[in-house]
């Protein structure tokens, strides 16, 4: 662990960095992960886009699982691993941070300049008109067309969504646009089975192109989505370093792997290449931050 952990200092030492964030960076504060260490035991099934758009029972039960998810989410507060990327950020280390996650936690930390490769989940967007509003406000609308409705939630989903029986929803009511009055409502994500906008694919390309070295913290590298950035650093020559617990996909590819909490790996690092910790500007709150 020394070993790799001074090769970690090394390579971040050196500046220009761009960062690859996951889930496993939220655990600590309280979102589990797909597939770390928090999410091994759970079978959630994350919802598809064309479940939710073709199904409107789907969609219903959606809404009502996510509307008490939400809250959770909201509530949610920046880690020590959050800190201390925006550390090095503002150090000028890291030139730029490409996250899977939606819970808004790298800006709540002070990071800028943040590309949220899946969207955020503190804002909603209409189908039909594409219309943006922010997800409190349709927290509010929900409230008062559900005034009776409650239940319990044990743990929430890294996409916001939480596992309740079917009879726990019957007769949530849903709550179309409140612009155009008949679009559909959905958070401004990018669901299984929906395509990330090329453009923003494109930004994070050009940003892993122009970087000296790729640092992957807290994911799995499972699905394509954050996966290509890496397979890209690599055929370019880029060293990439990933801080992790448990392995990942590209840990065959990677100059420099560390197996830890990063809640621990990273304030050590950042101390370490970033100098002591100084005040930037931390919000408290996740993503009702925004």
């Amino acid at each position: 662990m020394r070993r790799t952990f001074e090769a970690l200092t090394r390579l971040v030492g050196g500046g220009d960095v761009v960062v690859l964030s996951g889930a496993g960076l939220s655990t600590e504060s309280g979102i589990p992960d797909y597939r770390g260490p928090s999410g091994a035991a759970r079978r959630h099934t994350p919802m598809t886009y064309q479940a939710f758009t073709g199904d409107p029972e789907a969609r219903r039960r959606y809404w009502a699982r996510s509307h008490l998810g939400w809250r959770l989410i909201a509530r949610a507060a920046p880690n020590g691993g959050h800190r201390a990327v925006a550390r090095l950020q503002h150090a000028g280390l890291v030139r730029g941070i490409i996250t899977q996650n939606v819970d808004g936690l790298h800006t709540a930390a002070g990071s800028t300049g943040v590309v949220e490769l899946h969207g955020r989940l503190d804002e909603v967007v209409c189908l039909n008109c594409g219309n943006l509003t922010s997800r409190e406000e349709l927290d509010r609308r929900l409230r008062e067309a559900n005034p009776g409705f409650a239940a319990r939630v044990t743990e929430v989903n890294p996409d916001g969504d939480v596992d309740l029986p079917d009879e726990a929803v019957n007769g949530f009511r849903i709550v179309d646009c409140g612009i155009c009055g008949t679009g559909m409502l959905k958070p401004d994500v990018v669901f299984f089975g929906e395509t990330v906008p090329a453009p923003r694919v494109a930004d994070c390309f050009a940003l892993v192109e122009r970087a000296r070295a790729v640092l992957v913290l807290g994911s799995s590298l499972t699905v394509m989505s954050g996966r290509r950035f890496v397979i890209r650093a690599v055929k370019l020559g880029i060293p990439v370093a990933i801080v992790n617990q448990g392995p990942t996909r590209g840990d065959g590819h990677a100059t420099v792997t560390v197996d830890g909490p990063l809640g621990e790996v990273l304030p050590a690092l950042a101390d370490r290449v970033a100098g002591p910790a100084t005040p930037v500007g931390l919000v408290v709150g996740g993503a009702s931050a925004g």
